[in-house]
C-alpha cells in the first residue's frame, strides 16, 4: 500500500467542520450551467424586455432610445464584472444581500437585503401584469366583446399557481421551463425582427441611435438609461442558486456575464428595428400598443405579429418564475441569518427548494398586481410604475454591492486597480442614473418617487429593529463543506453548520 492508499484508507482527523451546511434543506449541487444559464435568462427575460422596455424607454428619452440601451448594457458589464469577484470566491443563496453584509457589515447588508426584494418583487409584479397583458390582448382579438378586466384578473391568478407550483416542486423543473419558454421565444423574436430589418430597408444607423442630435436632454437621456437597465435587471440571479449548482465558483459568474452580452446585443437589434421602423412610418414608437404586432401589420408580416405577442407573454411567465425563484432564495437566507422567522427558512423535505419562502411571497406578488387592475388601473400604467420601483431597488442593490466589492477583497488582500476602478465608476454612474431617473419622474408626476420614498422609510425602521435585535455579529451565512466532503473530516460541535 503506497501513501496515498494510506492516506485514503485511514485519513488523518480533520476537525471543525459541521454535518450540515447552514444552508442545508436545499437540492445541493444539482444543476449545472445550463440550468443555471436558464435562471438569469429567466429572470431577465430577454424577449419580453426586447420588446415592452424599448417602448418604455422610447417614452422617456425619445431621441437617444438606442444609446440609452447601448450606455445600460456597457453599465451592466461593469456590475456583473463586480458581482462575479464574489461569486467566484464563496456560494451564497442571498446573492447581492450576502455580498452586502460580507463587505460593509449589518447595516449595508439589510439595506441591501430590503433593495433587491423591492426589485425582485416589483419586477415580480411587472411579470404578471405583461403575461396577463399580452394574453388579454390575444384573447380580445379574438373575443372583443370580452370583460378585460375579468380576463387580465383570471390570468394573474393563473399565473400566479402556476409559478407556486413550479418553484416548489424543484429547481429543475422550473430552470428547464424557463429555460424551454425564452429559448423559443428569442428565437422567434429575433427571426421576426431580421425579417422587419430586410422589409424596412437601408436604415441610417447614426440618425436611427441618434448620434450628434442636438440638444441632448442629458436628464432624459439618464432617466432612459435606467429604464433600459431593468432590461438587464435579473442577470445576477444565477448566484442565488449557486448553493444548489455544480461547480458554483466557476458556473455563476459564466451564467452572469453570458447573460449580459446575449442580452444586450439582442435589446440592440430590438431598439434599431422598432426605431428605424417607426422612423420611417413617420409615427411615434412612445404611443405604440404593441410595437412589434404594429410593425408586422405594417410591413405585411400581419400573421407574426400575434405570433409574436404569444412569445412575448410566455417571456413574461419565463419573467416571474425567474425573479420569484431568485425572490424567494434571499427570503429563506434572510431566515437562515436570524433576520426573519425560522419558519421562513423551512426546505421542501421531499423537493430541496424553500417551499415556506414560496408559501409567503407568491400570495403577495399575485395579490396586488390583481388588487390594482380591479381598482380600474391601467395595466400599462401598472407595469410603468412597477418596473420604475423595481429598477431602484435593484439598482440601490447594486450600488451596495459595488461599494463592498473593493472593501471585501481589500480586506483579504485580493484587491487589485481594475476591480476597484471599475465597481467605483459602476458605482457612481447608478447614483448619479437613478438621480436623474428620479427627478425626471417627479417632473412628469410619476408616482415612483413617492412609492420608493414609502418603502425606503419603512424599510429604514424595520432595518433599525432588525438591527437591534439581532446584535453586533456578522450575517451573511454561506455554503460550506461539512464533514461528510471533506477526507477525514470530523464534526465540530461549535460550526455553524450544526446549529
Amino acid at each position: 500500500m503506497n501513501a496515498l492508499a494510506r492516506a485514503i484508507a485511514r485519513p488523518d482527523p480533520v476537525a471543525g467542520f459541521g454535518d450540515r451546511s447552514p444552508l442545508h434543506g436545499l437540492d445541493r449541487r444539482r444543476i449545472g450551467i445550463v440550468d443555471l444559464a436558464a435562471q438569469s435568462i429567466a429572470a431577465v427575460a430577454p424577449a419580453a424586455a426586447a420588446t415592452t422596455v424599448v417602448l418604455l424607454v422610447a417614452g422617456v428619452a425619445p431621441g437617444a432610445t438606442v444609446t440609452a440601451i447601448v450606455a445600460a448594457a456597457i453599465l451592466s458589464l461593469g456590475v456583473a464584472r463586480t458581482i462575479s469577484q464574489f461569486a467566484r470566491r464563496f456560494a451564497a443563496t442571498g446573492a447581492l444581500y450576502t455580498y452586502t453584509a460580507r463587505g460593509l457589515g449589518t447595516r449595508a447588508g439589510l439595506a441591501a437585503g430590503a433593495a433587491i426584494l423591492t426589485g425582485y418583487g416589483a419586477v415580480a409584479m411587472f411579470a404578471m401584469l405583461g403575461g396577463a397583458y399580452y394574453a388579454t390582448y390575444l384573447v380580445s382579438g379574438v373575443w372583443p366583446s370580452i370583460d378585460r378586466t375579468i380576463v387580465t384578473a383570471l390570468f394573474l391568478v393563473g399565473q400566479g399557481l402556476l409559478v407556486a407550483f413550479v418553484l416548489v416542486r424543484g429547481i429543475r423543473i422550473s430552470a428547464r421551463a424557463a429555460l424551454v419558454v425564452e429559448t423559443l421565444s428569442v428565437a422567434l423574436i429575433v427571426v421576426l425582427l431580421i425579417a422587419l430589418l430586410v422589409r424596412i430597408g437601408p436604415i441610417d444607423l447614426a440618425a436611427v441611435a441618434g448620434v450628434g442630435t442636438a440638444h441632448l436632454d442629458l436628464t432624459a437621456f439618464a432617466a432612459g438609461a435606467v429604464i433600459a437597465l431593468t432590461a438587464f435587471v435579473g442577470f445576477e440571479s444565477a448566484a442565488t442558486l449557486g448553493v444548489e449548482s455544480v461547480s458554483p465558483l466557476r458556473n455563476v459568474p459564466r451564467a452572469i456575464t453570458g447573460t449580459v452580452v446575449l442580452s444586450g446585443l439582442l435589446y440592440v437589434l430590438a431598439a434599431l428595428t422598432q426605431v428605424a421602423g417607426f422612423d420611417a412610418l413617420g409615427a411615434d414608437l412612445a404611443t405604440s400598443v404593441s410595437p412589434v404586432n404594429e410593425l408586422t401589420e405594417a410591413y405585411g408580416l400581419g400573421g407574426w405579429g400575434v405570433v409574436a405577442d404569444l412569445g412575448i407573454a410566455a417571456s413574461f411567465l419565463a419573467c416571474a418564475i425567474g425573479t420569484t425563484t431568485a425572490l424567494v432564495r434571499v427570503l429563506f437566507a434572510l431566515s437562515r441569518d436570524g433576520v426573519l422567522p425560522d419558519a421562513v427558512g423551512r426546505a421542501h423535505r421531499r423537493f430541496g427548494t424553500p417551499a415556506a419562502a414560496v408559501g409567503c411571497a407568491l400570495p403577495v406578488i399575485t395579490a396586488a398586481p390583481v388588487l390594482v387592475v380591479a381598482a380600474g388601473i391601467d395595466t400599462r400604467d401598472a407595469m410603468h410604475i412597477t418596473i420604475g420601483v423595481g429598477a431602484a431597488g435593484y439598482i440601490v442593490a447594486y450600488i451596495l454591492v459595488c461599494v463592498a466589492a473593493p472593501v471585501f477583497l481589500r480586506r483579504i488582500g485580493e484587491s487589485t486597480v481594475g476591480v476597484t476602478v471599475v465597481a467605483g465608476v459602476s458605482a457612481l454612474a447608478l447614483a448619479a442614473a437613478l438621480v436623474s431617473f428620479f427627478i425626471d419622474d417627479a417632473a412628469e408626476g410619476g408616482p415612483v418617487v413617492a412609492i420608493v420614498a414609502v418603502l425606503a422609510a419603512v424599510s429604514a425602521a424595520v432595518i433599525s429593529v432588525l438591527r437591534r435585535r439581532h446584535g453586533p455579529g456578522a450575517l451573511g451565512v454561506y455554503d460550506e463543506p461539512v464533514a461528510a466532503q471533506v477526507l477525514g473530516g470530523v464534526v465540530s460541535p461549535r460550526h455553524p453548520g450544526d446549529a
